[in-house]
């Protein structure tokens, strides 16, 4: 396996002893051992180049030279996309007037992105499972356009005109080069990000990370002996690093007795009852999720070790470092609802989705972002079947939601029958709506479909035609609507008294 895609990888092939013996491909042999240096690394930073000790400049130069240097054994000169990438945008930032940089920004960072995504895809190597260097690029992408709309909304809008999170989000002036490339390459997350807020990065530079954060996080605890000294992060890295290991454990045991290619086999199919092609197809995709949770929570580890995602106190003075965490396993595998599973996956992808395009699309915002989610997240023909799935399931999971469950919170123990009777049918519907998303492929995804006859699809359909259900902005726009009337009728009656006791007079 790893000499199959020696050829295919575009970083440094020191490692390749190392890959053949453990028979991975080299390009992911790279990738591990290269966040393994970040971590430790990481630990460097905060230690010695701790904002106490050195200046703001001197963090950024090092913070960007290391991930420079990452990215090129990873990714060999196919690096240069990430500078080139950034570069373009950074102009239209400068170049382009405020009122419309944030969309021009967007799609020439989401353009380039998609172009590169056609060439590695179509051009050189179709079908790759392994790292390659659009990854990357789809973080940076992520962090660009966030910056692009949080410089918009700090210098072309007012705080009456923000949500409480823009006006925290928003940025009041123009990042500099330096601080601009640190920001998207630096080495804690050019390789796998994740994507953090801009003013979120600059305070873990300058370190006024730990100073009082917005109101939503903020609890009694900070004001007191807690705030005073700088917290650790010690515990929670090692924690995530235990999580790491089993998970890796898990994967490197699981996905080769679990494929999902086997599931639309024919004999299998023809051969095995209904009942165990579910079991199957949902211990299939459950072999597979220990991977994400290993690069996501091993990037969370690197940043907190170095000293960034400090995101204030439990109750019980204990610091929380999830301000950049991109998963919480435990919710994920016991969600009860479609919208839970999504977000706890991928937080800070689902954040920006939120923040760039559903709070502000003004047409059918649901189908708008899962379409921009499948846009970045490739061009396989698989990617779109996943997310034009998702809407439906998204649609007939709301609806239910809204019109089932109200029934079954009369009790605990009717709401327990619920919750487990939901996870069942949860873990069924995330499992079929990914299978093109493993499968990459029209044909192979359709065949899939087909053999369990599109039922999820009819069933999502139905549903939402039975149970329709008032999106969230029309139900808040006739909360509105209803407090003017109540207003309008609270003025119509004072106007009447007033006549009256008028006329009495």
């Amino acid at each position: 396996m790893a000499t199959q895609t020696t050829a295919s990888c575009t970083g440094s092939t020191l490692l390749k002893p190392i890959s053949d013996i453990i028979n991975l491909p080299v390009d992911q042999v790279n990738f591990v051992a290269c966040q393994l240096f970040a971590l430790l690394m990481a630990v460097w930073f905060r230690i010695y180049l701790h904002p106490s000790k050195t200046s703001p400049f001197v963090r950024h130069v090092v913070a960007t030279l290391l991930g420079l240097y990452l990215a090129l054994f990873c990714f060999g000169w196919y690096s240069l996309h990430f500078l080139v990438q950034s570069g373009l945008s950074y102009g239209v930032m400068i170049f382009a007037g405020l009122e419309h940089m944030h969309k021009y920004c967007f799609i020439v960072t989401l353009g380039y992105l998609i172009l590169c995504q056609i060439t590695r895809v179509y051009v050189f190597d179709y079908g790759m499972y392994s790292a390659d260097f659009t990854g990357p690029m789809m973080v940076i992408t992520q962090k660009i356009t966030s910056m692009a709309f949080e410089i918009h909304d700090g210098l072309t809008k007012q705080e009456a005109q923000l949500t409480p999170s823009q006006k925290y989000l928003a940025i009041s002036r123009m990042p500099s080069l330096l601080e601009y490339l640190s920001y998207n390459c630096n080495f804690m997350g050019i390789l796998a990000g994740p994507t953090c807020s801009y003013n979120d990065y600059i305070g873990f530079i300058e370190g006024t990370c730990y100073q009082p954060r917005h109101h939503e996080n903020a609890n009694g605890k900070e004001n007191g002996k807690f705030k005073q000294s700088e917290p650790s992060p010690k515990s929670d890295v090692i924690s995530k690093l235990s999580t790491c290991a089993i998970c890796l454990a898990i994967y490197l045991s699981l996905y080769r007795l679990l494929p999902v290619e086997h599931s639309i086999k024919e004999d299998f199919v023809k051969s095995t009852p209904v009942y165990l092609q579910i079991i199957y197809l949902y211990l299939a995709m459950l072999a597979l999720r220990p991977k994400y949770y290993f690069v996501w929570t091993l990037a969370d580890a690197i940043n907190n070790a170095a000293g960034f995602g400090f995101n204030g106190y439990n109750k019980d003075g204990s610091p929380r470092w999830d301000l950049i965490s991109n998963l919480r396993i435990l919710d994920i595998e016991f969600a009860t609802s479609f919208k839970l599973f999504l977000d706890n996956w991928n937080i800070q992808t689902a954040l920006w989705l939120k923040r760039v395009c559903y709070e502000r699309c003004p047409i059918n915002p649901t189908a708008a972002t899962f379409l921009l989610s499948a846009m970045w997240h490739g061009v396989y023909p698989g990617y779109y079947l996943t997310f034009v799935t998702g809407i439906g399931m998204t649609m007939a999971a709301r609806a239910v939601r809204h019109n089932i469950r109200p029934y079954f919170l009369v009790s605990d123990s009717h709401k327990y029958v619920y919750d487990i009777i939901t996870w069942a049918c949860t873990q069924v519907a995330i499992s079929y709506t990914v299978v093109p998303f493993v499968l990459l492929a029209v044909g192979p995804s359709l065949k899939f479909y087909s053999s369990w006859y599109f039922c999820l699809h009819l069933l999502c359909l139905l549903v939402v035609l039975a149970l329709p259900v008032k999106s969230k902005r029309r139900q808040a726009k006739e909360r509105q609507d209803g407090v003017a009337g109540d207003k309008h009728m609270h003025l119509n009656s004072t106007d009447n008294n007033c006549n009256q006791k008028d006329k009495a007079t």
